[in-house]
């Protein structure tokens, strides 16, 4: 059976997309329930969550950004949003509010699959270094084994993306990474939106950095991408 096997929520208002994501998914072995309105999509998440929800944007009653930023609220249920081709506001909106991942409608069953199968790796750590140990640098303290990050000794909240990120350029420390590099990297795609790397160093400077518009641990190296300046170093 496929490591990655897992239950997933649908939340899709067209029925005849619903049930095509449902059977491509069913067919890499997933159980996969589907509802049709955001605010049931939410009360399923909440009170049963699945280990992945597909979320369409566009929902009645609640839509897909509100229904992500209250499901982050209170559950850590990895999303894939459904956004309409050309939406690069939503896209990058629900990633600020904690999706994993985005598909851009049309689009192939297939690529989604494929899109589950890398986020549910990703979060169950099939992809990760088998490592352990702790991460320090000034304040900052990155506990690798029990996925835990503390600032100045309080405990920081970051999605399973940023803690891989951090943690992937705290391990390269002063090494400057692509966009791209880091999508294959972390997220392992070999392919994507750079916006996903740019929306996620956003926010890791957000709940790190003293001053997020002047930052000394993730600085951007111009014209290339970005890399980790341990405090006390020379940037």
């Amino acid at each position: 059976m496929n490591a990655a096997v897992a239950r997933i929520l649908v939340a899709e208002d067209d029925p005849t997309v619903a049930e095509v994501v449902a059977r491509y998914l069913e067919r890499d072995g997933h159980s996969v329930d589907c509802v049709g309105d955001g605010a049931e999509a939410l009360r399923r998440a909440l009170s049963d969550p699945p280990d992945l929800m597909v979320l369409d944007l566009m929902l009645p009653e609640l839509d897909g950004l509100t229904v992500c930023r209250r499901l982050r609220e209170r559950r850590s249920v990895p999303v894939i949003m459904l956004t309409a081709l050309g939406a690069e506001m939503d896209r990058v909106a629900g990633l600020e509010i904690g999706a994993d991942d985005y598909v851009t409608k049309p689009f192939s069953p297939r690529e989604l699959a494929l899109r589950v199968q890398s986020v549910l790796r990703r979060v169950r750590g099939a992809t990760a270094p088998a490592v352990t140990g702790v991460l320090s640098d000034g304040d900052l303290r990155v506990d690798v084994g029990a996925h835990e990050v503390a600032l100045a000794g309080r405990p920081i909240t970051l999605t399973a993306r940023e803690f891989d990120l951090l943690a992937h350029l705290m391990r390269h420390p002063r090494q400057a990474f692509s966009r791209s590099a880091l999508l294959d990297q972390v997220w392992g795609w070999s392919f994507g939106d750079s916006s996903t790397v740019t929306v996620h160093v956003r926010r890791l400077r957000e709940k790190i950095e003293a001053d997020p518009t002047a930052p000394r641990r993730i600085v951007t190296v111009w014209g290339v991408g970005y890399r980790y300046e341990p405090m006390g170093g020379r940037g």
